[in-house]
This record gives C-alpha cells, sequence and structure tokens, in this order.
C-alpha cells in the first residue's frame, strides 16, 4: 500500500513552517486526533512500517548462479570425464561447480538483509496523545497528525513537526553523519536547509539522548526519512567486480575456442581416416585438455587468502570478489568522523583577554584525543607553565562541566557529552587536577544546557566561603552577558571566527563572583544568568584527524588513488579537516549537499572529478556522486557507518562499513566491514587487494600454457601422427590430462597464492577496470611455454614410443611408457615452470629462494604424486600409466629444464622493451605527468 502525509502534499517543506501551521497543515491539534480519526487515517495511509519490494525467487536466485559460461564449460568438463569413465575426476569437477554455486546463491539470499535491518530500527512502540489522553500504542499504528511524546532513551517512530522542546538532543549520526547529538529547537529554518540543519524536525529511527518534546507526525512508513533511504536501497544497483566481468569474459572465450577448436579436431580425424569412434574420443580429449578445471578452485581459494590476510590487517571482506576489487580501486570516498579522525573532541586553541598583546592571541595546546598528554605552545614554543587567566579558564570549564574522565586499562575516554569531556581533557593536560577540583570548588546547583539558552551554568562554593557562578556555552549568548566594551567585544569575535574558520567548534566560558553577602545562597536559576559576568576566555576543539590517517592518504595518493572526503559535518569543518589530512591543496574549494543539489548529472561528474571534500551531504547526494565517479570509468570505494551511508555503500563497486561505530543497515549494504573505523585499515587492504590480484595473474600465467600446451599435443598428435594397427598414434589420454589438470595444476598453482607482496605493490597506479586479466603478456607467455612444452612433450614421446619398437610391431607396454614419460615431462616442465611465475618482473633469487615455502611444499606433493602415477599399480589401472626407467626420468628432466633459460630471455626481453617505453613516455611527457609515469613502473599486468 502507498504512504502519504494526510490530508497535505509530501512535498511540504515541514521545516520551514511554523509549529501551529504544522499542526493545522496536518488537521490536528496539541490534544491530538480522535481515536476514529486515526483509526481513518491507518485504514488509508497504511501501518508504520518500511514495506519490503519481493526478492527473486530462490529457482531463480539459483539459475543465476549457474547461468554462465564458466560453469557450463565445467560442468560439460565433468560430463565428459563421466563419459570417459572417469567418475572421480568428473565428481572433483562438478564439486567445484556445486561449491561456487553455493556461495553465490548464499551471498544472493542475504542481499535483502540491508533492508531488514533498516525496518527495524522503526521503534516497537510510541507514546501518542489521542483525544487529550496520553496513550502507549504500537508504532506501527502511529499516523500522520498523530502527536507524539518524546523522552530520554526514546527511538523516534516517524518524521515529526516538534511543537515543543525541554533540553532536547537527538543522536541522528546514523541519518545525517554528525558526531554529536543534535540540539533541537521549535523555530522555522530556511526552506533549503539540509536533514542535517533541520533543528525543529525529529527523524523516525533517531535516538532522543536527552530532554523531553511533543512533535506532530508528518510522515510515517515509507515516506519518511528511513523509507525514503529504503527507496534508494531498492534503487542501487551492485556493480560486477572487475575480477567477475574478466572472469566471465574468459569463460565466454574459452568456451567459443574449445567448442570450435574440438570440432576442428574431429573434423580432422576422419579426414585423416580416424574411425568415428576415435574421431570423437579425440575431440573430447581436447576439449577435456582446454577447459582449466582448476581455475574456479584456485580463484576462490586465493581469494579466500586475501580474505584471512586482510581479517589480520581489520578488514573483514564479507563477499570473496571484493578482494581483488579492492586492489582495482581508483578512489576512495571517505567518511570523516572515526575514520579519518579519532572521534574523539580535541582542545587545540585557547584564547584569554587578560590584556597585553601577547596574552590575547591564541595559545596552542598539544596531544590528540582523551590522553592526558600534551602542553601548552605559542608559535610553536613551549610556554612552560600555564599563566593563571589560562588556568582560570580551564578551571571554568572543567566545574561547569556534567562528563568525567575514565581509564580502562591504557586506554582513556569520557563519560558524557564528547565536547565537554574535551574539556575536562584539555584541564588535566595543564595541570589543572579535576578532582581536586572539583573538592575545593563544590558545586551547589546547576542551570543544565538548552537549544533555547546555548549554555550551561553552575553555582559553587569557592574558597572562603564566597559563591562563584561559571557559565561555558556558544560565544554569542555568552558575549550576549559580559561586560565588555565595543572594541574588546570585536577583538573576542574576531577570535571566534578566526577558530571557527579552521574548522573548530568554540566555546566561550565567564564567570561572576556573588560575594560574601550572597554566602547563604544555594540555588541557581535563569534570573542569575542575565548579565555582569567576566569573559573568562574561549576553548577551541575539533576532532583531530587520525596520524595514521594522514600517512594512508599519502600512500593511496603514491599509489594513484584518489581519496574524498563525505561527510555531514559542517562546511568550515569539513575543509580544515581536509587541509590537515592532505585533501585540500593550492585553493581548490569544498562543497557542500546544497549546491550539490543544484547541479546537472554532467556538472556533478566535473566537481567529482575536480573537489575532494564534500560537507552537510544528503543520501542522495553520496549515491549521485559514486554513480557520478562510476560514470567517469573509476572503480569506487564507499566507507560509511550510518543508515545514510546503505544507498552508497551498496552502490559503489566496493561498500565499507565501520565495525564499531556502523549500524546493522550499513554492515549488511557493505563488502567490507573494518574492525577497527580506521581509514589506514583501507590503505592495508587496497594493498593486499594488489598483491591478490598480482598472484591471481601469476596463477594464470602458470596454469593456462599447461591447459594449451595439452590441448596442442592432442592437436599435433591428430594432424601428424601415423594410424597404427587401425588406431590412432595419442601421447596422452583424456584421463591423464585430467590427472594433469586437477591434481598437478592445482598443487602447484595454490601456493602461489601465498606469494610475498611486490615491492612496488603501492607505487603503480590502480589497474584500469575495463583491462582484461589475460592481457597481452599473459597471452605472449602463454604461447610461448605452451609451445616450448608441446615440443618437449611430443619429442619425448616419440623418442621412447619409437626406441621401445622393435621390428614395426606395436607394443603396448611401449606405448604406456611412451604416455607416461610424456606425461611426467609436463609435470616436470611444470615444476621448473612454477618457479618462473614466483615473480613475474624479478628473478627467484632478487625475491627470496625461501621467501614463500610453500612452493616447496607443492613441489614436493606432486612429485610425490607423480612417483605414485607412475609406480603404483592401481595408478596403472585408473590411468593407463606404466614404470619408467632411471633413464626415462633424466630425459624428461633435461627436456624440462629448458624452460628455465627460454623464460630468462623472455624476462629480459620484456623488461627491457618497458623500460625503453617508460623513457619515451617521462621524455614526450611534462616534468609532472613523467613523474607519474615514472612512479608507476611496470607492473605484473603490464610488465
Amino acid at each position: 500500500m502507498s504512504q502519504r502525509v494526510l490530508p497535505p502534499s509530501a512535498e511540504i517543506a515541514w521545516h520551514s513552517l511554523q509549529a501551529s501551521e504544522a499542526l493545522s497543515r496536518t488537521e490536528s491539534a496539541s490534544s491530538g486526533l480522535a481515536i476514529d480519526e486515526a483509526a481513518r487515517r491507518l485504514k488509508d495511509v497504511g501501518p508504520n512500517v518500511i514495506q519490503r519490494a519481493k526478492g527473486d525467487s530462490a529457482l531463480k536466485l539459483l539459475f543465476r548462479q549457474i547461468n554462465d559460461p564458466l560453469i557450463y564449460v565445467l560442468l560439460a568438463s565433468a560430463a565428459l570425464a563421466m563419459i570417459m569413465g572417469e567418475a572421480i575426476d568428473g565428481s572433483v569437477v562438478l564439486a567445484v561447480v556445486v561449491l561456487n554455486t553455493a556461495i553465490g546463491f548464499v551471498q544472493e539470499l542475504r542481499a535483502g538483509k540491508a533492508i531488514e535491518a533498516l525496518a527495524g530500527m522503526v521503534p516497537q512502540s510510541a507514546t501518542v496523545v489521542r483525544g487529550g489522553e496520553r496513550s502507549v500504542i504500537p508504532a506501527a499504528d502511529v499516523v500522520p497528525g498523530d502527536v507524539v511524546v518524546l523522552e530520554a532513551g526514546d527511538k523516534v517512530p516517524a518524521d515529526a513537526r516538534l511543537l515543543s522542546v525541554k533540553n532536547l538532543h537527538v543522536d541522528e549520526s546514523a541519518l545525517t553523519g554528525e558526531s554529536v547529538p543534535s540540539d533541537k529547537h521549535i523555530d522555522a529554518v530556511p526552506e533549503e536547509a539540509g536533514v542535517g540543519d533541520r533543528k525543529n524536525l525529529a527523524f523516525g529511527g533517531t535516538l532522543v539522548t536527552s530532554g523531553t518534546a511533543t512533535a506532530v507526525v508528518i510522515a510515517t512508513g515509507g515516506a519518511t526519512e528511513l523509507g525514503r533511504i529504503s527507496s534508494m536501497l531498492h534503487e542501487a544497483t551492485e556493480i560486477e567486480t572487475p575480477l567477475t566481468r574478466s572472469m566471465a569474459k574468459v569463460g565466454r572465450v574459452l568456451t567459443i575456442a574449445i567448442v570450435a577448436v574440438a570440432l576442428l579436431i574431429v573434423g580432422v580425424a576422419l579426414l585423416r581416416g580416424y574411425p568415428p569412434v576415435d574421431a570423437m574420443l579425440a575431440g573430447i580429449s581436447l576439449a577435456v585438455a582446454a577447459i582449466p578445471e582448476g581455475l574456479p578452485a584456485i580463484i576462490t581459494i586465493s581469494l579466500a587468502i586475501g580474505v584471512q590476510r586482510m581479517a589480520r590487517r581489520r578488514a573483514v571482506i564479507r563477499k570473496l570478489p571484493a578482494v581483488e576489487t579492492l586492489g582495482s580501486t581508483g578512489v576512495i570516498c571517505s567518511d570523516k568522523t572515526g575514520t579519518l579522525t579519532r572521534n574523539e573532541m580535541t582542545v587545540r586553541a585557547l584564547w584569554t583577554p587578560s590584556g597585553g598583546e601577547e596574552d590575547g592571541q591564541p595559545l596552542e595546546v598539544t596531544g590528540v584525543g582523551y590522553a592526558p598528554v600534551g602542553e601548552l605552545r605559542r608559535g610553536g614554543a613551549p610556554v612552560g607553565e600555564a599563566p593563571e587567566a589560562v588556568r582560570a579558564l580551564l578551571r571554568a570549564g572543567l566545574l561547569c562541566n556534567d562528563a568525567r574522565m575514565k581509564r580502562e586499562g591504557d586506554a582513556c575516554g569520557v563519560e558524557g557529552d564528547p565536547t565537554e569531556g574535551a574539556l575536562v581533557v584539555a584541564a588535566q593536560k595543564l595541570g589543572v587536577d579535576a578532582e581536586a577540583t572539583r573538592r575545593e570548588y563544590p558545586r551547589l546547583d546547576a542551570v543544565p544546557f538548552s537549544s533555547e539558552r546555548q549554555l550551561m551554568a553552575t553555582l559553587h562554593e569557592a574558597p572562603g566561603g564566597e559563591r562563584v557562578i561559571f557559565m561555558k556555552g556558544a560565544p554569542e549568548a555568552v558575549l550576549g552577558r559580559v561586560a565588555l566594551g565595543e572594541a574588546e567585544r570585536a577583538r573576542a569575535m574576531a577570535q571566534v571566527e578566526q577558530m571557527a574558520a579552521q574548522g573548530m567548534r568554540v566555546l566561550a566560558a565567564a564567570a561572576r563572583r556573588e560575594g560574601h553577602e550572597a554566602r547563604d545562597a544555594a540555588s541557581l536559576d535563569e534570573a542569575h544568568l542575565e548579565e555582569g559576568f567576566e569573559l573568562l576566555g574561549l576553548e577551541g576543539m575539533i576532532d583531530p584527524p587520525r596520524p595514521e590517517a594522514i600517512d594512508a592518504i599519502k600512500a593511496c595518493h603514491e599509489a594513484g588513488i584518489t581519496v574524498k572526503m563525505i561527510t555531514g559535518d559542517h562546511l568550515a569543518t569539513a575543509r580544515a579537516i581536509g587541509e590537515q589530512l592532505g585533501l585540500v591543496r593550492d585553493g581548490a574549494r569544498a562543497m557542500n549537499g546544497t549546491e550539490l543539489a543544484r547541479l546537472s548529472d554532467d556538472e556533478l561528474r566535473a566537481a567529482a572529478r575536480s573537489t575532494n571534500v564534500f560537507a552537510r551531504v544528503a543520501p542522495e547526494h553520496k549515491l549521485r556522486l559514486v554513480r557520478a565517479l562510476q560514470a567517469e570509468g573509476k572503480v569506487v570505494a564507499m566507507t560509511g557507518d550510518g543508515v545514510n551511508d546503505a544507498p552508497a555503500l551498496k552502490q559503489a563497486d566496493i561498500g565499507v562499513a565501520m565495525g564499531i561505530t556502523g549500524t546493522a543497515v550499513s554492515k549488511e549494504s557493505s563488502d567490507v566491514v573494518l574492525t577497527d573505523d580506521n581509514f589506514a585499515s583501507i590503505r592495508a587492504a587496497v594493498e593486499e587487494g594488489r598483491r591478490v590480484y598480482d598472484n591471481l595473474v601469476k596463477a594464470l600465467a602458470f596454469v593456462l600454457p599447461t591447459n594449451l600446451g595439452e590441448a596442442l599435443i592432442l592437436l599435433v598428435a591428430v594432424m601428424t601422427f601415423p594410424i597404427i594397427g587401425g588406431a590412432p598414434l595419442m601421447p596422452i589420454t583424456a584421463v591423464q590430462i585430467l590427472w594433469v589438470n586437477l591434481v598437478a595444476t592445482v598443487a602447484l598453482s595454490l601456493p602461489l597464492a601465498f606469494e610475498a607482496m611486490e615491492k612496488d605493490v603501492m607505487s603503480r597506479p590502480p589497474r584500469d577496470p575495463s583491462e582484461p586479466i589475460l592481457s597481452r603478456f599473459v597471452l605472449v607467455r602463454t604461447a610461448i611455454v605452451a609451445v616450448l612444452m608441446t615440443a618437449g612433450a611430443i619429442g619425448l614421446f616419440l623418442y621412447e614410443y619409437f626406441t621401445e619398437v622393435r621390428d614395426g610391431i606395436v607394443s603396448e607396454v611401449a606405448y604406456r611408457e611412451a604416455q607416461t614419460a610424456a606425461v611426467t615431462t609436463v609435470v616436470l616442465f611444470q615444476i621448473f615452470y612454477v618457479l618462473n611465475c614466483r615473480s613475474l618482473r624479478d628473478s627467484i633469487v632478487k625475491i627470496g629462494i625461501f621467501s614463500n615455502r610453500w612452493i616447496y611444499v607443492g613441489i614436493g606433493a606432486l612429485l610425490a604424486l607423480q612417483l605414485c602415477f607412475v609406480y603404483a599399480p592401481f595408478m596403472h589401472t585408473l590411468f593407463g600409466s606404466a614404470p619408467l626407467s632411471l633413464g626415462a626420468w633424466i630425459n624428461s628432466t633435461l627436456v624440462a629444464l629448458t624452460i628455465l633459460p627460454v623464460m630468462s630471455v623472455e624476462r629480459w626481453w620484456r623488461l627491457r622493451r618497458a623500460r625503453r617505453a617508460t623513457e619515451i613516455e617521462r621524455r614526450s611527457a611534462p616534468a609532472d605527468v613523467g613523474a607519474i609515469v615514472n612512479r608507476g613502473g611496470a607492473s605484473p599486468s603490464h610488465p
């Protein structure tokens, strides 16, 4: 059922209306709706729930996993193996298909969890006023026009216009990304105000942290902000990863090529006089030879190894292909709070109007976070002990405060509001003992902070029995109550503006001594706060950047990755943090959500290219930014922790959710979850992703020559070998090919997933997502190795076979021994060749002979299996193999060793050409571009 606001249009800018007008538009009153009218509206608009679109059936999801050319090729391979009588080999291939299908099926089945988690944010019950009576009803029964009552700890049941508030603060971080609770009021705000600036609205699913309020419901269910985000989640499309696209293309090409060549070989065999059954057997053998049966298992296991490595570096991968996609990332769009910053408010600047030009300048406070470690500086030089005026300012901030420091082992934190916590930590840093000061100045009474007053005040008994009132709050509110001349007031406001321009949140502090005649006064009310205060100074604070995030961003820039900060925070704060992080340079501008909303799609693409800091953005802005970057051909990673981030997380090529502060919605919409909410972990994950891709290329460069070589062996045999005794002479059979493909290839390619990281992995530009995984280098290498393997295996087969044949009499033993020698030669070729694949740029000596011990475990296992293949009687029965003499082993080893000098020459020639190409680019490019080209060097995928 569609949901709308009744009776007015959903297009109304409720935040721009006065409270009385909002009541009128909803045809409600302060006494709430009549019970029968509420029932009528519930029937009209439907329940206050977020509807789910009907998903695909399980059968359709299952078919989607199977409907892939590579899967068809593997199924055909399994069927062919079984037709050949090798049920075990066929079952292994079939098991790979079933495993891959199951993984994909489960992942898609879980895709709807994000919207389920979103629906779970709506509370179970709500307090409403109906017919003048307060009652608790199921939240699903709330309708537009209901008057709801909100108290601390309540979840807001629906979007509502506030009618009355008392010290109301609402945690809207999940919707807006703001790091501190939003203080609410009932005054109208400009129509163009973004969601985070609509201070007179309470949004469904957000949490009341303090205060009370009444509000009239203006939207329920799908018409709320949460509902709108749910709709965007449905619209956001999950993008295929570069690896998925590349492998799909490989599967299509392999399917066409294998079928075409198999038909060709059948035709050639028939023309040469093969019996029809033998001709078909030759075609089947070639198909089995050409299919890389172990490739899906190699890819899956390589990605799984990458998942384990990333988990150790605090990045939990939810979807396997995301491992490789991280390595292709060209743009990272990051949230600010907690990811790029510490999410720990820190006082960075102090100013006191104590007289004297020097004292009138801001002082710097060092140290970050809640650890009470730091010192006072002026112009970078230590000041020493804090002057008395500074201590008075810090004392006021400490006493007019409800926060407390806490310690858990070596970790420091605060209990209470983060802003107040920062004041306590600043006092402790500069030598003002919190507990001793509270004992010295016991609190008698307090006027809590309210959004109307924009300040807080406390009454204390000072040493000697004198009463003193401390006040802190917004500079405008405090300065209106202090005795200052116009020049002093202007000087103070100039300091406020200077700190605000640096992205700081500024609080002013003041005090008033009541004198001994007020010794018996132990209460405080608003009448005591009107005037006569002395300004103690200003404290400027900011959520500082993580030092490791600064280093990680620098490393990303060196790797050719652009980092963009997208936050719900204010523009000045976002820009200041962006400058400290190295995201805003050379006068580049930051942009806010209001500006973004006015841009066309083409203008947005241009802005996305040139701007690195976006502030006060709404969920739809994040979604548009991701799409704009993807339209530029970029692989985009998006980080986030709130409900407002979920659509963009789902749309991005890689969605990265925060494990500590992230909502269930953001985690279910993501591909990766960071367990420490730290941007540096993203950098580590990108590094691991590039390592995984490098090792996948190495595995492909190793696997494909074997398949092509086996196919060429059969092709040459069918086209040139004689027919002896009415039967074609075949150097290798289909079941022997399966042995090589499923045992030898996997045993050697899997250890490549453990190869050490290439030294230049984070100094090259990101891989072009349109670049095929079968690059020219891989194809050329495949052809060289396959031809060499074909020549060696066929040559040795013919030598062994005709050496054993006497007087032209066909010997079954000689035939089997020659085939076994050919298989052994192929296996030994693989053993020597895998050593060359450990690095596609450097020699094995340079990368470290024992830097990957698993490669030798694989070689040892394969040699043991091959000895079993050659000498075990049951293997003779299964695969038609035969024992070999020592001389045959020596011959196979010498032939296989030819791969080493050939690969050394190939590597030297390739790197020589790469260096020459780089030198030419450097000479022809401008200086800055040349530096970038030189920095990238030659990568394994572009050797």
